[in-house]
Formats: C-alpha cells, sequence, structure tokens
C-alpha cells in the first residue's frame, strides 16, 4: 500500500484513481482496525454485485453517477452526493455513468 506516500499532503481524491474502460479500479487510502477508506471508479455499466457486510458504510460520489439498491430500494446518486449503507443489509452498486466514489467503512 502506498499510504505513506499520501499521509501530510494535500491531494484531490479524484486524481487518486483513473478510470479504465470496463473495469473496476480501487485504491486504499487508509486501512486500520477501526476501519477503511476507499477509493473506485467504475466505467459505466460495472458495478458490484449484491453482497452484504458486517459494517455500516458510507458511499461520497466525487465524479459521474450510480445507482445504488439498499435492501431492493434503488437510490440515484450524482458528483457530491452520498448515502449510509447499513449494516446487514443487502445492496449493491452500479455506473448508470462512468463514477468514482469514496467508500468508508467504519468497524466500530
Amino acid at each position: 500500500m502506498e499510504k505513506e506516500g499520501l499521509v501530510g499532503k494535500v491531494l484531490n481524491l479524484g486524481d487518486l484513481v483513473d478510470y479504465q474502460d470496463g473495469s473496476v479500479v480501487s485504491r486504499m487510502v487508509i486501512k486500520k482496525d477501526t476501519g477503511n477508506v476507499t477509493l473506485f471508479s467504475f466505467d459505466q455499466g460495472q458495478g458490484l454485485s449484491e453482497h452484504t457486510a458486517p459494517f455500516d458504510a458510507m458511499v461520497y460520489i466525487l465524479d459521474g453517477e450510480a445507482e445504488v439498491v439498499i435492501s431492493g430500494k434503488p437510490n440515484h446518486l450524482k458528483a457530491g452526493e452520498m448515502i449510509i449503507m447499513p449494516a446487514d443489509e443487502p445492496h449493491s452498486l452500479k455506473a448508470t455513468k462512468r463514477f468514482k466514489m469514496l467508500l468508508i467503512m467504519i468497524r466500530s
């Protein structure tokens, strides 16, 4: 992990992960026992299939648009918006347009 290269620097989150055609790209920003912060980029049509997580997670959209489905309820998000996905609730994400997001998962 390149964490040491990020610490103490002023950074633009959107510049830390690039889009790749037909792909989902991720980059860990912080990894601690108490939680993680990860950047993702999704090409249009890409996503994460339905799954659950044992902890609450917040998704903040940096760029583009996504559909986040939580317990069967679709939510359309665009740049500047966020949503909290509750622990143990099934959720999925899909890029309605290319998008970048910051995922913050708190473990305690």
